[in-house]
């Protein structure tokens, strides 16, 4: 018993010695350690940046908001849960029902998520209904101020505010930023405590965005395209402008549409970007290439003769046919009737690789690289590819498939003089202060054909709008130069019956081109050519434009000639008191020049001299008499300076223009009785200036 007693007694302080021991020796690191389990980290969300256009609209913007938690377990809310959710399902539009079942089917013991997305208004009057057990968590929300316009542009953002479409996707890493943390400390249950000393990283927020797109001259194609798809009966419609010497995209639009505020509300068709996505066959469009090819390789000139006989012709085995017999004409004339039978005949002469190339020059075939998301790059055939019939095939537009982009594009080089260049979208992007950070370098992908063939081609594009098929894109006052096209539709590798695809490409002002348009129109039901549905869409767009561009709309319509100037007569003041010269001066229009010497109170000269004709309002330089006048010569009297002793006393001066007092003043020094009529300055007089000096004069105020 004693030894066993005597062990039990050793082991407490064995217990001490062992803890004295680690405190001396391991104190220090298990003290860190303690701390490095109880520290943690939290989040510092970075904002996304925004989105403006190109005149600093915002388009696209972080908002705040917050997701609404409940616990319903806290003591009080049993009495609150009905009143609760029926006053959030009004607030919210969620049935009360499906909220209830959402706190009863609650995966955790205590929380469950009610709703996403709660504003700061919402917020606002949930916190004012002092219901307990509520949490509202703070989040960014992504909102889009015009809500469908440029909505295929801009894209739109998931829940969690990544981007799915759009600019969103293609430059998701810069808007989105990095996020930032801060040290924190968990206590024993995981509750999070300031720390006050704790480290910070600070959020790199993310780049804002400045676009090529204005949002007026968007919302006007929008609006036209959306009217045009819609007096057409068609199925969908896209139309695409860019700046043809920088490839600026202007504005791009899709029919139909959606709102980026609710995107995931639309079907996967009405968010496509048809402009970048759908491929068609463009027909007649796609002649560009042949003539470009026709003129450069020398097998033509523009006013030789083409026999397109009696409208149909067959060719490789294949019969083509125009909308009507033209006959002879020349090929400037076959492009601006679009002759399918007169193109045809023209490039069967030219080699399969060389019209190939043309093609591919002008970048069809391969994508623009345009900076957004799911371009395609249509389809070109290599001539290994080729049968008999693709060469006169191709040359109308068939067995090849483009986008309105591509199209828009290769006309772009038409308008500049045969450069190629590559769309885009964004012009620069700045961090949050403002400051830029990456600005776009404008530069021609390749030279797709020579400046001079362009000179030589573009007169028959501006008789297809002034003469030809495109009539119907004409606008009072602006030169147009444009191509429609038809073509049937293919669905699933084989054309729909009945179903064409019309497409007009224009640009104005011809002589010195700014805009470049492409309206692609699917299935319209009322005319299937272009020139009927989509060039109409084209020559509003163009008209409501116009006053965008203060250039153009000074061509179209220039400002009113101005009537010439009128010219006044300048009155003679020499001799006249300063302050009465510069009243006659006033009355006659005139101004008199600043007075360099302030002792100037006699008017001894004058510039320009009485009886010139001069401008409106122009100075009158008046001088006085040599600044060192006898005494006597010149006379103060109070705010009032007249002439003292003059010599030519025996004639009556001009009196008009001078106040009552002092011309009163003057003729009492010539012993002269003034007789006053009416008020204020002297308008007429009697005897009248120049006249021999009488008795009495007769001085007419007002």
């Amino acid at each position: 018993m004693y030894v066993v007693l005597t062990l039990l007694s050793l082991l407490p302080l064995l217990v001490v010695a062992q803890i004295a021991r680690i405190y001396v020796t391991q104190g220090g690191e298990l003290r860190a350690q303690g701390e490095r389990q109880a520290s943690s980290f939290v989040n510092i969300p970075a904002i996304r940046g925004a989105i403006y256009d190109r005149a600093g609209r915002m388009l696209g913007v972080n908002t705040a908001r917050y997701d609404l938690a409940l616990d319903p377990t806290v003591t009080g809310f049993e009495q609150q849960a009905r009143s609760f959710f029926e006053r959030l399902s009004k607030l919210t539009g969620t049935p009360a029902s499906q909220l209830q079942r959402r706190v009863a089917r609650r995966s955790s013991p205590k929380y469950v998520q009610l709703v996403r997305g709660v504003t700061e208004q919402q917020k606002e009057e949930i916190e004012s209904w002092g219901v307990p057990g509520l949490m509202l968590d703070p989040t960014f929300a992504r909102r889009y101020n015009y809500g469908p316009t440029a909505a295929h542009v801009l894209g739109y953002v998931s829940p969690e505010g990544s981007g799915l479409a759009g600019l969103e996707l293609h430059y998701d890493q810069q808007l989105t930023g990095t996020d930032g943390r801060r040290a924190v400390k968990r206590d024993r249950l995981g509750r999070i405590r300031a720390y006050v000393d704790g480290q910070v990283v600070e959020p790199e927020h993310g780049e804002s965005l400045i676009l090529t797109i204005d949002l007026i001259r968007q919302t006007i194609l929008e609006e036209e395209l959306k009217r045009g798809v819609a007096e057409a009966g068609a199925r969908a419609g896209s139309a695409v402008a860019l700046d043809p010497r920088t490839g600026a995209i202007l504005a791009m639009a899709n029919v139909p549409t959606f709102d980026p505020n609710r995107a995931g509300t639309y079907s996967a068709e009405s968010r496509r970007n048809r402009a970048i996505t759908d491929r068609l066959e463009p027909g007649s469009t796609f002649k560009l290439v042949a003539a470009v090819a026709a003129i450069e390789q020398n097998l033509i000139e523009m006013e030789d003769t083409v026999d397109t006989g009696d409208g149909w012709a067959v060719l490789q085995g294949r019969t083509l046919h125009d909308t009507h017999a033209h006959g002879e004409i020349p090929f400037r004339e076959v492009i601006a009737v679009s002759s399918n039978v007169g193109t045809a005949k023209v490039v069967s002469d030219l080699d399969a690789g060389t019209f190939y190339q043309y093609a591919r020059n002008l970048g069809f075939g391969q994508p623009t690289w345009v900076d957004l998301p799911g371009e395609i790059a249509g389809r070109l055939k290599r001539p290994a590819e080729w049968s008999g019939t693709t060469l006169t095939s191709m040359g109308i537009g068939y067995e090849v498939d483009v986008t309105p982009l591509q199209l828009a594009v290769a006309y772009a080089a038409l308008a500049n003089g045969g450069l190629l260049v590559q769309p885009y979208v964004v012009s620069e992007r700045r961090d949050i202060t403002g400051n830029v950070t990456w600005k776009v370098t404008q530069d021609s992908v390749r030279r797709a054909f020579r400046s001079r063939t362009a000179r030589t081609i573009l007169p028959a594009f501006e008789d297809a709008v002034s003469a030809g098929t495109a009539t119907n894109a004409q606008v009072a006052g602006l030169t147009i130069a444009g191509k429609t096209g038809t073509a049937r539709k293919v669905t699933d590798g084989s054309y729909e019956p009945g179903a064409y695809r019309a497409s007009f490409v224009g640009f104005f002002p011809a002589n010195d081109p700014q805009v470049v348009l492409a309206v692609v129109i699917d299935e319209p039901q009322t005319s299937s050519y272009g020139g009927a549905s989509a060039a109409p869409i084209f020559q509003q767009t163009a008209r409501r434009w116009i006053s965008t561009f203060p250039m153009i709309a000074q061509q179209v319509a220039p400002p009113p000639m101005l009537p010439e100037k009128p010219r006044y007569l300048v009155p003679n003041v020499e001799g006249l008191p300063r302050r009465i010269a510069a009243r006659r001066l006033a009355a006659s229009g005139l101004r008199a020049a600043p007075a360099t010497n302030a002792a100037l109170t006699v008017t001894a000269a004058q510039e320009p001299e009485g009886g010139s004709l001069v401008s409106p309002f122009q100075h009158v330089h008046l001088s006085g008499p040599d600044p060192s006048p006898e005494r006597g010569s010149v006379i103060d009297v109070g705010a009032a300076t007249t002439v003292g002793e003059r010599t030519d006393s025996g004639t009556t001066p001009d009196f008009r223009g001078w106040s009552a007092r002092e011309a009163v003043y003057w003729l009492a020094r010539h012993d002269v009785h003034a007789q006053i009529e009416g008020e204020g300055l002297v308008a007429s007089q009697h005897p009248s200036a120049g006249r021999p000096l009488t008795d009495v004069v007769v001085l007419r105020c007002r």
